[in-house]
Parts: structure tokens; C-alpha cells; sequence
């Protein structure tokens, strides 16, 4: 390695020795966080590439460049009976990561002070590998993608990001003034933290740098980690979706996903999203899933990271998606709940439901969207037995049909192909939004 890019990480690792990263109190838990444990949880991911629900339990997952250890304890909480394995060159920072876990109960767990660099030779294989707010500091992207790729069970999925550069342009203004200023030419500490804060400070309210990159709470006792992780974080660097897909193709993997995909669809930022102007309508037939991710960059850059998950070229399966499916697919059809929905809030409120006959919001529970979601007491009752076992289409729909027996306009026995037809629409819609999973079966 260069001796420029050697001492990069020789100030990367004592940035992260000094003031390690997260922040987060040892005693608190991402339990009662239940969109934080759905994109950590592997069912999310492997079900979106694949429409299969796996079992964690025994899977391998790394969380590379895991910090203090906050998103380990957070995979842990997610995928219970998984052994999670923890990397960081920061030596500080897997002490902290160690006792976090060993805080919450946690023992199938490892954490290993070592470089990405370094993982063929740690003798894993993993089914899921986490590299959150790491690959951003690397000279090369794809050199971190491929030595992870090493590493990766065939069918395994690796979750990843990068600094969007469009997003972010403003900090990096910041970055290099403050550099120009000699604040990071060693590793950044009380006294430059002090000097960005006198100079935020001392500037008009007007000047674009303030506007853009200061909040006012930055001058409290807890303003280290804002500014480290901002105005004065060494190595950071800013790319584009295009950027994102040419370290996929260096490093051989096959784009999946991005994790928050509901907000990436540019039809989302038109007034009339099924009424596009008629050129661009035209146009989207030839669209790649890069040109409309770059679409939506171009247009609305609101997005800190580029987000995504990757795994092997060739893994992405082929399945029918539920739109094609035939009324016989559906007739065989296994439906399960997700597994950060089935808690025991969820539960109670779901028979209080049932009994009461009212409606229920399932946002207060997971919400991954805008969208407001409810279901009445004759679509909870059809939910209750998934959260003890996935259950087949054909169940559901008897059991709703023993709930309303009679048409409420004809008051005649409820027809079954019309109770199907309810059940399903229900289904497909509570799968679309991720609430239910929907296996086709053999």
C-alpha cells in the first residue's frame, strides 16, 4: 500500500481509537426499533432477490467495520440464533463492541481487530456480510467489494453503502476548507473540534457553508461525533450511483437492490405519477434499473448514502412474480409473516382488534413507507395463526369464511370464490408493502 494511503488509515484507525463510532449508551437496545431489525433481519433481503423465506438460525454474518458494535447488536437482536462476527481496525472500538454484546446477553459472537483486506485469512465463510459506513473510506470500492466477495457463501447477499457525492457536495466544501485551515493534517481532536465551532460560529447566518452543513445543537457538550463524522472526517469521499455500479462490475457482483428501494422511484417526484410526460414514457421501456436510480439522483439527491445489496453474479433468481401468477399458483401458495411484525404488541393488539371489530394501523408496528396501512377485524382474524406458523392461502381463507359466513348484501352463504378473491387482494397488497412474504410452492 502506498505510504499516502497507509497513512490515511493510520489516521482513519486513530480517529476511530479516539472517538469511537457510534456513540450509542451500552444499556440501549434496538428492540423496540422495529424498521432498524427489518433491514437487518436476512428474511428482508434473501426474500426480495429470491422470494424464498430463510431461517437465520446458524447463519454466519459479518459485520465488517462494525465500530463500536451498535449495528452487530442490532443484527444479533434481528437474527436470533445467528453467530455474528465483528472486524474493525480500530482496537478501542471492538473493546466497546465486545462488552456491548456481552451487555445484551449476546455469546454466539466475535470480534476480530482486522482490515477488510484481511478476510480470506480469518478461515469464515458468510451467509451475510454488513459493511455499513465503511466502503466510502476506501481509495477503490471495489478492492473492499472484492476481498468481501471472497468470503461470501455462494448464495450469500452482502449489504453495503457509499457517500452519495450529490447529497453531500456541501460537506466536502467543508472538508476542504478545514483542511486548508491544517485541522486535519493529524487526527482531529478537541482543539480542531473547537476551531470548526468558533468558525461556524463567527460566520454570517447567510453564508451557504453555515446554511448547509451547521446545526446550532452542534455547539453543545455532544457536538464530537456530529463534527468528527462531518466537518472534520478524515478520508471521506462522495460518489454517484454510476460510480456505484462500475465498483459492482470491478468486483464481479451482481446488483440486487437498494435497501430503501420504495424511495428511489422517480415516478414518485412527478405530480401525476401515472401521467408522465409523453417523451419520458416513451423512454422508460429502455430504461436500465441504473438510469432510473441516476434518474432519481439527478432529479432529487436526498439520499446521505447509496444504499444497496449486492451479491454473486448468476444468484439472482428467476421467479414469477405475483402479478403473474395463476389462480392454481395461488390455490398452493404459503404465506408467512414477517418476522419483525410477529411481536407480542402485535399479537394483543391484533385479537383486540379481532374482538373489538375495529381497525388496526400496522405502521405503529413496521413501517417501511408513507403509506398508511389498516386492516379491519376480518382480515386480523385471518392473520392470528401467522404468528405461530405460516399458513396456506386455503387456511386463511376458511378461517375468514368461518368469520363472515354470509354476504352482507345478500345475507347468503359467502361464496368461496368471492372469499378467495378478498383474502387474496388483501394478501398481495400486505406482501407489496413487506408486511407478508408469499412462497410459491412446488
Amino acid at each position: 500500500m502506498p505510504d499516502t494511503q497507509s497513512d490515511l488509515l493510520d489516521k482513519i484507525r486513530q480517529q476511530f481509537n479516539s472517538s469511537p463510532y457510534p456513540r450509542i449508551p451500552l444499556e440501549k437496545s434496538p428492540i423496540d426499533n422495529p424498521n432498524e431489525l427489518y433491514i437487518h433481519n436476512l428474511v428482508t433481503s434473501f426474500y426480495l432477490r429470491d422470494q424464498k423465506v430463510i431461517d437465520a438460525k446458524e447463519k454466519v454474518i459479518l459485520d465488517a467495520g462494525c465500530g463500536s458494535g451498535y449495528k452487530s447488536l442490532i443484527l444479533a437482536e434481528a437474527n436470533l440464533g445467528a453467530k455474528i462476527v465483528g472486524i474493525d481496525i480500530s482496537s478501542e472500538s471492538i473493546k466497546l463492541a465486545e462488552q456491548r454484546l456481552k451487555y445484551h446477553g449476546f455469546d454466539n459472537v466475535e470480534f476480530i481487530v482486522a482490515s477488510i483486506e484481511e478476510l480470506p485469512s480469518l478461515g469464515y465463510q458468510f451467509d451475510y456480510i454488513n459493511c455499513d459506513e465503511l466502503l466510502y473510506l476506501f481509495p477503490e470500492p471495489a478492492i473492499a467489494l472484492k476481498a468481501m466477495k471472497s468470503v461470501l457463501k455462494p448464495d450469500g447477499i452482502i449489504r453495503s453503502n457509499l457517500h452519495s457525492s450529490a447529497q453531500r457536495h456541501s460537506i466536502y466544501r467543508a472538508q476542504k476548507m478545514f483542511s486548508m485551515m491544517g485541522l486535519m493534517d493529524e487526527n482531529p481532536e478537541d482543539l480542531e473540534i473547537e476551531v470548526v465551532v468558533e468558525t461556524m460560529q463567527a460566520l454570517k447566518d447567510n453564508t451557504l457553508l453555515k446554511t448547509q452543513t451547521w446545526n446550532p445543537n452542534y455547539t453543545g457538550k455532544d457536538n464530537k461525533e456530529e463534527i468528527l463524522m462531518n466537518h472534520l472526517f478524515q478520508g471521506d469521499k462522495g460518489y454517484t450511483i454510476a460510480d456505484l455500479f462500475t465498483a459492482l462490475q470491478l468486483a464481479d457482483l451482481e446488483f440486487i437492490s437498494m435497501v430503501n428501494w420504495r424511495e428511489w422511484d422517480f415516478r414518485d417526484l412527478f405530480k401525476e405519477a401515472d401521467n408522465l410526460p409523453v417523451f419520458l414514457e416513451m423512454s422508460l421501456p429502455d430504461l436500465s434499473i441504473e438510469d432510473r436510480l441516476q434518474m432519481y439522483e439527478l432529479l432529487h439527491p436526498i439520499h446521505r448514502l447509496l444504499d444497496f445489496w449486492c451479491g454473486h453474479s448468476q444468484q439472482i433468481q428467476n421467479f414469477f412474480p405475483l402479478i403473474e401468477w395463476s389462480d392454481e399458483d395461488w390455490q398452493t401458495a404459503k404465506v408467512y409473516l414477517h418476522p419483525q411484525l410477529n411481536t407480542s404488541k402485535f399479537r394483543e393488539d391484533l385479537v383486540t382488534n379481532v374482538i373489538g371489530c375495529g381497525m388496526l394501523s400496522l405502521n405503529n408496528y413496521l413501517s417501511t413507507h408513507k403509506q398508511v396501512v389498516t386492516l379491519d377485524s376480518s382480515m386480523s382474524t385471518c392473520l392470528l395463526p401467522l404468528l405461530d406458523a405460516p399458513q396456506s392461502m386455503i387456511s386463511l381463507v376458511e378461517r375468514w369464511k368461518k368469520f363472515r359466513p354470509v354476504d352482507p348484501i345478500t345475507l347468503q352463504p359467502i361464496n368461496h370464490q368471492k372469499a378467495f378473491q378478498l383474502v387474496q387482494n388483501t394478501v398481495r397488497s400486505l406482501e407489496s408493502l413487506d408486511y407478508l412474504m408469499i412462497e410459491l410452492q412446488a
